[in-house]
């Protein structure tokens, strides 16, 4: 017992090394996306800051060269000019004042005038006096406020003779631009202040003294957070006691601002790079005593198999007899399972046959209801061409040669209009066996409509149809999708045989990149749309038609296989209304 407890101690501790080398593994290798991600919002906010700030350096230069400006230099008498002039470019630029000074520093004119004030001490002034864009930031008063100076100086060909300075807030600026940022940013002074950041907790807080910097109320700076620094993996990590908002480990990075005089820090949380290594470190302890348990246990049975060795090679024996017999069971079973496969496919595979031949069946049936009509549609243009050849013939025995080409011309109209009725029904009747392809499906509903024309006509039928103006395509089978239109259009024809209006209304539109086929007929309606897909359901009345109700059904396989949906309902002014949703190729306009 004492050598066991021995080995399942020493197997914990190293558990606990091991997954204790995962842990920082994992963590170190977890800190580099988060350090590129730092990296990148550090550059981001930096990018914000710069370009936020350069905006109004870039004003200030700009309104140096205001012609406005510079004459108030030359003449005291426009300083209401000049002051309008700054408050305009103040309101558009939304700075916290604009000023003018001439080359002693005395203000001249300025966005928010209040009284003579002279700046010519200032480190800002003092630079654009020496011909340069000048740039200073400080806090101007107890109350906290941030300040960002800009100036311009006013060049003539000669020395600056006056200068134009921009006033920003700051804290305008880190509301409009970062300001609740998911990571903490904050950007350091030279004097180790931070002048900018969009944690407010963050903000005037120093890593040094500067009580003898004027740029500050010495009194409003606050001691820098305390942290501890440390380097994992070539990361500096700080450990932070910096209130709620800021996270307690974090990994710090720096950027230099010199556009601006200031360095950009971030700290970004770890805390996933933790549970990340955490998980890795939980994964591989559960392993390794997965291992060890099961090692255990292997070892204890063998020590007891060990003991009972006869008992067990008797049960083995057992066992073995077993697992044959199982096994010439399971054989067994797959044979039979091979065998139902076999008849199932065979039986899909009739089935299949069953449907496309139901398919062709109900084509074919709906030819054989239409056969009146389409004898009379070809016999019409036969007797025709018969009466006008043997009057072509009469004339042209009698000379008349250009009546005679007339009646040849007609017979020629003719013959194209029986051989496109014959194209049609060939068409129509095939067994169409080929995969989906582009359809045109005004050409569909015309063939269709076609078709059918010899019935409608018969049945008083009037069909308001107008083909659109551009090509719409849709993916299906032209002679199936002519047969889910024909079923349509003659289910309607039947619907109305009791109707005093007999109309039928097609029309197409483009929805979402799908199709919409609509075809509305003024009968009585449907009595249950829910069951009207159902095969051999029909509500026609005995010697009416021969239909078994399934001129629907096969419509809505049809439009299945195309991955479309038809659907029927009630129109509100009374009627049916038929549904024909089909997917298109590519997005196209009506």
């Amino acid at each position: 017992m004492t050598r066991k407890a021995l080995a399942v101690f020493a197997f914990i501790i190293a558990v606990v090394g091991f997954s204790g080398s995962v842990w920082w593994v994992g963590f170190s290798a977890a800190l580099k996306p988060i350090a590129e991600q730092g990296r990148a919002d550090l550059s981001l906010a930096s990018g914000r800051l710069t370009s936020g700030l350069q905006q109004f350096r870039q004003a200030a230069v700009l309104l140096a060269d205001h012609p406005e400006l510079i004459r108030r230099i030359q003449d005291p008498e426009l300083a209401e000019q000049a002051n309008a002039v700054l408050l305009e470019a103040s309101d558009k630029l939304g700075t916290l004042e604009i000023q003018l000074a001439d080359a002693s520093g005395k203000i001249l004119a300025s966005s928010n005038p209040r009284g003579s004030a002279n700046i010519s001490l200032t480190p800002y002034f003092s630079r654009a006096m020496q011909g340069a864009v000048g740039s200073y930031h400080a806090q101007v008063d107890a109350s906290g406020q941030r300040v960002f100076y800009f100036s311009a100086p006013l060049l003539d060909g000669g020395p600056p003779f006056g200068a134009v300075i921009v006033k920003v807030d700051m804290e305008a600026v880190e509301e409009s631009d970062w300001r609740g940022g998911a990571q903490a940013i904050y950007f350091v002074d030279a004097s180790g202040v931070v002048f900018v950041s969009n944690r407010s907790e963050l903000l005037l807080r120093t890593r040094g003294t500067t009580a003898s910097s004027t740029s500050y109320f010495t009194d409003q700076l606050k001691p820098f957070f305390s942290y501890q620094d440390y380097n994992i993996a070539g990361h500096d990590l700080w450990a932070v006691d910096a209130g709620r908002y800021i996270p307690i480990r974090a990994l710090h990075m720096t950027q230099p601002l010199p556009v601006v005089g200031m360095e950009g820090e971030v700290l970004i949380s770890t805390a996933p790079a933790e549970r990340i290594a955490t998980l890795q470190a939980l994964v591989a302890a559960a392993l390794c005593l997965s291992f060890g348990a099961i090692w255990y246990v292997a070892t204890e049975r063998r020590r007891a198999l060990s003991e009972r060795l006869e008992i067990e090679a008797r049960s083995n024996a057992a066992l073995e007899a077993r697992v044959a017999a199982r096994t010439q069971e399971l054989s067994n079973a797959n044979l039979s399972l091979r065998k139902e496969i076999s008849e199932k496919e065979e039986a899909e595979a009739a089935l299949k046959k069953a449907q496309v031949d139901l398919v062709q069946a109900g084509k074919l049936s709906a030819l054989g209801e239409m056969s009146a009509g389409i004898s009379h549609e070809l016999n019409q243009p036969l007797m025709a061409i018969q009466n006008f050849s043997d009057n072509a013939g009469l004339l042209l025995e009698r000379g008349k040669t250009e009546v005679a080409a007339n009646n040849v011309s007609r017979i020629s109209d003719l013959a194209r209009r029986m051989g496109r009725i014959i194209k049609n029904l060939r068409a129509f009747a095939r067994q169409e066996s080929e995969p989906m392809t582009n359809v045109d499906l005004s050409a569909v509903v015309e063939a269709a409509l076609e078709v059918a024309s010899s019935r409608l006509r018969q049945e008083g039928v009037l069909v308001n149809w107008i083909r659109p103006k551009n090509k719409i395509t849709v993916r299906g089978g032209e002679v199936r999708l002519q047969q889910v239109v024909l079923n349509l259009v003659t289910n309607a024809t039947d619907a109305m045989g009791e109707s005093d209006v007999k109309n039928i209304d097609i029309s197409m539109e483009l929805i979402d990149n799908k199709v919409v086929l609509s075809v509305c007929d003024t009968g009585p309606g449907l009595d249950d749309p829910e069951k009207i897909f159902d095969p051999f359901y029909t509500t026609k009345a005995v010697g009416r038609a021969e239909g078994m109700g399934l001129g629907l059904s096969i419509s809505y396989g049809l439009v299945q296989s195309f991955g479309g949906q038809i659907r029927g309902r009630n129109h509100a002014d009374g009627g049916a209304v038929f549904t024909v949703e089909l997917t298109t190729p590519a997005k196209e306009n009506m």
